[in-house]
């Protein structure tokens, strides 16, 4: 298997720390709202990821955090005249019936940075005791440039970065700050209302980035296999990340930096965000669209490629989910029909192929438009077999199962809606099957109309007829 390692910039052999295990954190959201398509997207990729490497056999530890204290929540609360926990509890619960929706697997961990002050601050600490932090006024910040190989990650150069910065850093800071590059740790309460808790430093909150270094390291270990999150994230924050966690610990921090393509809009193709308040709440889109097709549509293109949001896009996803879910319909009809079994060489091969292609696809950086390819070309064949006087049903049960754990990787699971009145309705495609055969033609239109109102759709086959719900 190969991943493509925003570190190094190409694709790497994926060995992981241990034989069979994967530690892997990828980045949350800062609770002030709800999440947006854009948040979701990147979601969504590493919930794909790690589902195939469970599908794979991989035991996976995956940890995603809440930020739940920073100047956004500060001042959101504020202008609601609520507190930040409350605020942080509402948009965590709303994160949380979101991704459900999207059948998101929920985290092994999701540590909120306002849970583990005692920790941020302990680290912070011995990075000041290390020389790599230093403290003024009650605001403690990061010495990027001791750090040897700051700006590794973003392959940024520091001169640029420093000189960048500098035309940023506001005139409290520029008394401050040793250079403006330098980050913050720590910072301190300027007004009453601020959520504060009490530190070495006088009484403050810690900065986005150290939140995510204490995070990561006490749940997964100092050094990690996989962190993942939105290419917005290389700089600053994962780039910070690197030179926090290395500094403190004196090892690698992540084997694998992955990180995913941005969601875009329009025909400018512009990156979806709230800055640019052009953004659409997965929260609001759920009221419209069905969760598995946005699921589905957000998980069709490779996690490093960029996704134009459209409606269009979201009908083209529902069409393709609309064949598998009939084919798989299909397909248990032919299972449960009366007729019999034959060994059917084609299907086999076609079935073992299809699995070696999917899993080629997948193991290359997680190719998700090749191996959905395959599943399409798959079906198409196997649709070609069903309307046959006899099939192979033991492979027909193993596609059935292959298709579902397929479908799955991609958050993609069809229910069963059945209901108490399956039996009456059951009792009214036998009463029209017998009126076609009588070639009473008014009493089989009377009941095909019936069932229409209904909402059932009917399917007549060579092994008879077959209904479902629209």
């Amino acid at each position: 298997m190969k991943v493509f390692n925003t570190l190094t910039r190409q694709k790497e052999e994926f060995k992981p720390l241990v034989e069979g295990r994967i530690s892997m954190y990828v980045c949350g959201p800062t609770v002030y709202n709800y999440i947006h398509i854009g948040n979701a997207r990147s979601v969504i990729a590493f919930d794909t990821i790690r589902r195939y490497f469970e599908y794979r056999g991989y035991q996976v530890k995956y940890v995603s955090n809440f930020t739940d204290v920073d100047d956004k929540m500060i001042n959101e609360a504020r202008k609601e005249g609520i507190t930040v926990p409350k605020l942080a509890e509402r948009f965590i619960d709303a994160y949380l019936q979101d991704t459900e929706a999207l059948n998101i697997e929920q985290a092994t961990l999701h540590p909120r940075a306002t849970h583990e002050i005692d920790d941020i601050i302990s680290f912070i600490q011995t990075l000041i005791d290390k020389g790599y932090a230093y403290e003024v006024d009650g605001d403690v910040y990061y010495r990027a440039k001791k750090f040897s190989d700051y700006g590794k990650l973003s392959d940024q150069n520091i001169e640029e970065l420093e000189e960048g910065a500098s035309e940023h850093v506001d005139e409290s800071q520029q008394d401050q700050k040793e250079d403006p590059i330098d980050f913050a740790l720590w910072k301190s309460q300027k007004q009453a209302d601020e959520i504060a808790w009490d530190s070495p430093w006088g009484k403050g909150r810690p900065g986005w980035h150290i939140e995510c270094s204490v995070m990561s390291t006490k749940y997964l270990g100092d050094t990690i296999d996989i962190h993942g999150g939105g290419q917005d994230l290389e700089f600053p924050h994962h780039e910070n990340e690197i030179a926090q966690s290395e500094a403190k610990t004196g090892k690698k921090f992540v084997n694998y930096w992955l990180h995913n393509g941005f969601v875009t809009v329009g025909k400018k193709q512009e990156k979806m965000s709230k800055s640019l308040h052009n953004f659409v709440t997965v929260h609001d889109i759920l009221q419209k669209v069905d969760p598995q097709v946005l699921r589905f549509y957000m998980s069709s293109v490779q996690y490093r490629r960029p996704i134009n949001y459209s409606e269009d896009g979201l009908r083209q996803a529902q069409v393709v989910l609309e064949r598998y879910k009939n084919v798989l319909r299909n397909t248990d009809a032919r299972l449960k029909d009366q007729t019999e079994s034959s060994s059917d060489r084609i299907l086999e091969e076609d079935l073992k192929q299809a699995k070696e292609e999917f899993i080629a696809a997948m193991d290359d950086d997680f190719n998700v438009q090749n191996a959905l390819s395959v599943m399409y070309d798959l079906v198409t064949k196997v649709n070609s077999h069903l309307p046959k006087d006899q099939v192979d049903k033991k492979t027909l049960e193993e596609f059935t199962i292959l298709l579902k754990q397929w479908l799955l990787i991609f958050g993609v699971a069809f229910e069963d809606k059945a209901s108490d009145d399956d039996q009456k309705i059951a009792e009214m495609v036998s009463q029209r099957d017998q009126a076609r055969k009588d070639k009473d033609w008014a009493t089989s239109d009377k009941l095909r109309d019936e069932l229409k109102a209904l909402g059932i759709v009917l399917e007549d086959t060579p092994q008879g007829t077959r209904w479902h719900r629209a």
